[in-house]
Order: structure tokens, then C-alpha cells, then sequence
């Protein structure tokens, strides 16, 4: 019982106190936190008073400390997925934030308003689609890397043998994790996908499943978080785990993505595509071996996809993550950009070209490993969303096809692209992922998505891609400086403390991010009021045309040669570790 966390609970509130009840059969634990000391004891359930307002809850996502002092989160509502190998798979689907503190007296009108901000910053990560949980099963992990587990392991919480790097309510959980008695009642978050399908082929039934795990680490919004950290962590790195389970045996093929891992950033300027600039006196070799030494040691080889254009702003790019891989000289790395990629698989076939990289991971029935994935595409495009999904998407559908054929699914020479209905359920569950990727590091759903379902463009396709881009355009510009804020905040990269004399909201605007935009509008309508309402002669209301006319166009170029003045930059972490 160990490494299981109880599967539901009631959340007993009384002025002093908040108790966790545990609702398993035979279980009378309590956890206990004091709302005064915030110290968080284990008792039992004689000890519930009987005045306490009582309310069920599905699990706590952890605390958080605020201006106002410490909050508890807990998971309110909840959407079943599916059953994973017996173990129910949830989505976390509506939270509560609720304050120790009894009062908001002791706050100034600066800390109460700083307050509101930071909670407004909170409930936005919950507000966002792709927390998933489970309180028997380890979320985190491969079916591959929990094969390779000790006993030990086993017998460990969820929360001790959990991947770090997918816990995204590890930092709300620190308290409790430092106390392993009340593990039980400290329940993992993965953010991401997953989607889980029965499915039938030849009469045969068996289930497909589809994972992807979103790493904590180096985690943002587009623009705001691009390359890599000191430590080798990459921008929007998530592992994507597609499992098929028929019979008993379970096989499974692993590829990851992430942003290029050189030190470079892609500031909003208003311009649509801001330049991307490479840092100039960074040790980019550095951080690069660091990144790959540490995806060596988890997956094994690895296959570079480099899907940037070769042409145009993307070019510098393109060519110097070449140059490193060439430097760097480790034969476990290997390099392909979109090009290189189609000329292997013309050359000899996708499947072919999937099972000599790496195979994949197999399991019998009785246990036994048949064979292990020996490494993994590692895709990126700029964002590592819309073209690295398409190729991603590609690649399984190859490795599924040669899993579906060794387990007797698939006749030998039948192909997945022949089963309407599987294919069906396969694109539409490749897009939804894509749509989840992208929601969460862009803020709109993912471009090329008809592709992924009907395998060619549409015209209404090219027409949501154009206003998915639209929507990019105004939040990477206009709202994503709140949304990095509430990440930082959520994952502890910013921590509050109520005892600084400024408050790190209040960073005051330059007048001109005020008067430009009046001033244009005014240009603009001034502009149009003229040309609806003439003047006493055409030279009147030319020259009101032309007046206003210049100063609105002025006004546009003064904007866009001041962009990064006008959009909305995080405020809580100014300076990267590097940038």
C-alpha cells in the first residue's frame, strides 16, 4: 500500500485546523494541518470535531505561500479517462485554493491587491486543460524504465519514485514530502494528455494509449522560454509515450521533443516573428552536453529531427545546433534535418528505418522482456509543436504498425493506413495532442491539425490555422507576460515574500505605453470621422485627412520601432539564469 495514495477523502474545515480524512476501506488516517502553526501532523478519526464544515475532495495538490500566508489546494472535481493495467486514470477538472488565514485584516491595500493578483495568477494554471492523476499507478515513468525497478522502488510513495521532471505540483507538495509518513496523502500531478482507446483490428480487441508528459523544468510560454537552461534543461521538453496493450503483453514506443538547447530567446516586439537571437557569449557547448548527457542516460540514443527551416530567420539556428552536434563528436547522436529525414525514409522505408534506430519496448504476458527501445527520436521545429507533432505522428503510426504485426493483430502485410476506424481513432488522438501541447506552451490550439486527422490540408484547416495564429499573436504580445508570471509562481521559480518594502507587482510603466496607443486610436478615428464628415471645401477635409492620416501611421511606426515597450513582459522573474 505503499506507493498508493488514498483514492478519495473529506476535507474537514474548523477555524483552527483543516483535516484530510482518508475515505479507503479500513484506513482511519487524518492529516492534520494547523491553519495558525501550519505544522501538518498524522492523527486518526476520533479526533474530527464535530463542528467541522465538511466537504469531499479527490486529492491536495499541495500549499502555497502568498502575501496573505499559506494556502491549500485541493482537486474538487474530477474526470475519469480510463483504466491503465487496472489502475483508473483521472483528469483533475476544477480546484480550491483556501487560505489558512481566517482574516485579511493584517494586509495593507497594496499586499491585499498584490494577494488578489497572486490567487488570479494561481487559479489561471488551474484553470488550464492536462492535469491527470492516479493514486495507484506511477504516471511519470515508461513502461520501460518501471521494468527496470527493484523491489525497493516498489515499495516506495508516488511521490518518492516519481520523474521529477513530470511532477508539476512537486514544489506544492514540498512540506509534505518532507515528512514520508503523510506521503499517502500527497498525490503526484502529471500536466499534459493522455488519451485511452479500445480498439479493434481482425476481430481483435487490445488497447491503445496515448501519454505525453510536459517536463516542470525550464517550463513557460512560447517566446518567454526558448532553448535551454544552465542545466541543461530545454523549453517545452515533453516525453510522448504511445503503449498498446493486447492479451496481457504491452508494448510501448517513446519519443521526446524540446526546444533547440543552445541559449537563445525570441522576445515579443509586436512584430508577428520577433528574431530569434542567439546569445553571444554564452558557452553554449556547455549546456549542450549537459542536456544530452542527461537524455543519454534516460532514453539511451538519440535521433535529432531538426524540423527549422533552412532559409530565413530559422537558418542561424538550423545551422548552429549542426555545428554542435558535429563538435560535440558522440556517437550516440545522430542528426537529421526535415530533408535528411526524407531522404532515409525514401530510401528504405520508415518502418525499416524506426526498428534499425531503436525497436521498441516489448513485454509477454508472463513478464518477460522481449525486447527494450534502445533510444529516441528527439523532434523539435521553433515551438516543438505544430510541424514536430505531424513528424511525430508519422513515426508511431511505423512502430505501431510493426508492434500490431508481432502481436498477431495485424496480418502480415495488412497496413494501419487500411483500417478506417482505427486510423480514425489514431489521427484524432494524435491532433487532440496536439491541440494539448500547444494550448499549454502558445495558448491556441496547434497549427497543421487537418493534416494530422484527414492527412492532407483543407481549406477550413489553412482558415483555423490562420486564426489560431491571430489568437498567438495577440496573447504572445499582450497576455503572456501574466501567463509566464503564473507558471513561475504555480512551479516555484518565484517565491512571495510578504516582508519586501516593494512590492514586485508594481513596476511602474513608461507614460508613452499609455499615450502611444491613445494617441493612435485617436489618429484612426479622427482619420475616419473625416472621411465621413467633409469639410467646407475638399482642401479642408484633405488636409484634416492628411493631418490625422500621418499621425496615425506615425504613431504605428513609433509602436512597432518601441515594441517590447507595449507588450506584456513577466515581472516576477526579470533575469533568467541565462538568456
Amino acid at each position: 500500500l505503499s506507493a498508493t495514495v488514498a483514492r478519495s477523502h473529506f476535507l474537514h474545515i474548523t477555524p483552527e485546523k483543516f483535516y484530510v480524512e482518508a475515505c479507503d476501506d479500513g484506513a482511519d488516517d487524518v492529516l492534520i494541518i494547523d491553519r495558525v502553526s501550519t505544522e501538518v501532523t498524522l492523527s486518526v478519526k476520533k479526533d474530527i470535531p464535530p463542528s467541522a464544515v465538511t466537504r469531499p475532495i479527490f486529492g491536495i495538490l499541495g500549499t502555497i505561500h502568498l502575501v496573505a500566508g499559506n494556502y491549500l489546494i485541493v482537486i474538487t472535481k474530477k474526470k475519469k479517462i480510463g483504466e491503465f493495467f487496472n489502475h483508473v486514470i483521472w483528469k483533475a477538472t476544477d480546484f480550491d485554493v483556501l487560505s489558512y488565514k481566517k482574516t485579511m485584516l493584517h494586509l495593507t491595500d497594496i499586499q491585499l491587491q498584490d494577494n488578489k493578483t497572486f490567487l488570479a495568477m494561481m487559479n489561471h494554471v488551474l484553470s488550464m486543460d492536462g492535469f491527470y492523476f492516479s493514486t495507484t499507478y506511477d504516471l511519470t515513468h515508461t513502461l520501460q524504465r518501471l521494468s527496470n525497478t527493484s523491489p525497493e522502488f516498489q515499495e516506495m510513495s508516488l511521490l518518492e519514485r516519481a520523474d521529477q521532471r513530470f511532477v508539476w505540483n512537486g514544489h506544492l507538495l514540498r512540506e509534505l514530502s518532507a515528512q514520508p509518513e503523510v506521503h499517502r496523502f500527497a498525490l503526484p500531478v502529471l500536466h499534459g494528455f493522455i488519451t485511452m482507446h479500445s480498439c479493434s483490428i481482425n476481430g481483435k480487441y487490445f488497447d491503445w494509449i496515448l501519454i505525453s508528459r510536459r517536463s516542470c523544468f525550464r517550463a513557460g510560454v512560447r517566446y518567454y522560454v526558448r532553448g535551454i537552461d544552465s542545466e541543461g534543461h530545454a523549453a517545452n521538453f515533453v516525453e510522448t509515450e504511445q503503449i498498446v496493450h493486447y492479451n496481457g503483453s504491452k508494448a510501448s514506443f517513446v519519443q521526446t521533443r524540446g526546444s533547440i538547447p543552445l541559449y537563445w530567446s525570441q522576445r515579443p516586439n509586436l512584430k508577428y516573428k520577433p528574431l530569434p537571437l542567439i546569445n553571444k557569449v554564452a558557452n553554449h557547448m556547455d549546456g549542450f552536453q549537459r542536456h544530452f548527457d542527461s537524455q543519454i542516460i534516460i532514453y539511451g540514443k538519440q535521433v535529432i529531427i531538426n524540423l527549422v527551416n533552412q532559409k530565413g530567420s530559422e537558418k542561424p539556428l538550423e545551422q548552429a545546433f549542426a555545428t554542435m552536434v558535429s563538435s560535440l563528436g558522440n556517437g550516440m547522436i545522430r542528426y537529421l534535418t526535415r530533408n535528411l529525414l526524407l531522404d532515409r525514409l525514401a530510401g528504405f522505408g520508415m518502418r525499416m528505418f524506426i526498428q534499425i534506430c531503436f525497436s521498441y519496448f516489448l513485454v509477454d504476458p508472463a513478464g518477460a522482456v522481449l525486447s527494450n527501445q534502445e533510444g529516441v527520436f528527439r523532434s523539435n521545429c521553433m515551438d516543438c509543436l505544430d510541424r514536430t507533432n505531424v513528424i511525430q505522428s508519422l513515426l508511431a503510426r511505423r512502430s505501431l504498425q510493426a508492434q500490431l504485426q508481432r502481436l498477431g493483430v495485424l496480418h502480415v502485410g495488412q497496413k494501419l493506413e487500411e483500417q478506417d476506424e482505427f486510423e480514425k481513432i489514431y489521427k484524432n488522438a494524435w491532433a487532440d495532442n496536439a491541440n494539448a501541447c500547444a494550448k499549454q506552451y502558445a495558448g491556441t490550439g496547434a497549427l497543421k491539425t487537418d493534416f494530422t486527422r484527414t492527412g492532407k490540408r483543407t481549406q477550413l484547416g489553412l482558415i483555423m490555422d490562420g486564426w489560431n495564429s491571430l489568437i498567438r499573436y495577440y496573447k504572445n504580445n499582450f497576455s503572456d507576460g501574466f501567463r509566464q508570471d503564473s507558471i513561475d509562481l504555480f512551479l516555484g521559480n518565484y517565491s512571495v515574500d510578504e516582508l519586501e518594502s516593494h512590492s514586485p507587482l508594481s513596476v511602474p510603466r513608461d507614460l508613452k505605453f499609455l499615450a502611444l496607443p491613445i494617441i493612435m486610436v485617436v489618429a484612426f478615428s479622427m482619420c475616419i470621422i473625416c472621411l465621413l464628415m467633409a469639410g467646407d471645401t475638399w482642401t479642408e477635409t484633405l488636409a484634416y485627412v492628411l493631418f490625422w492620416g500621418v499621425a496615425s501611421i506615425g504613431t504605428f511606426f513609433i509602436i512597432l520601432y518601441n515594441g517590447k515597450d507595449f507588450v506584456d513582459a513577466p515581472r516576477l522573474v526579470q533575469k533568467e539564469k541565462i538568456d
